[in-house]
């Protein structure tokens, strides 16, 4: 597996991550590494497709106008 040295971080941004990491229950290593593959399974996903799928999926439905349910909502 590769390793990744990153140099010259915010000592705030080292400790931010800490209390992050202990909230989660992990190391400090553990609470990187699950950062790190997240935004990279986060970046492959192809939001044009899903931004479809989704129309597709509510396509044919009717929607209020949530500016006329809003204006509704302040009256009350």
């Amino acid at each position: 597996m590769s390793q990744v040295l990153i140099r010259d971080l915010d000592p705030e941004v080292i400790e931010h991550l800490k209390q992050r990491a202990a909230k989660h229950g992990r190391s400090l290593q553990a609470e990187l590494k699950s950062i790190l593959e997240q935004t990279a399974r986060h970046q492959a996903v192809d939001y044009r497709a899903e931004a479809a799928s989704l129309r597709r999926r509510l396509g044919g439905r009717k929607f209020s106008d949530s500016g006329v349910l809003q204006a509704r909502d302040r009256r009350r």
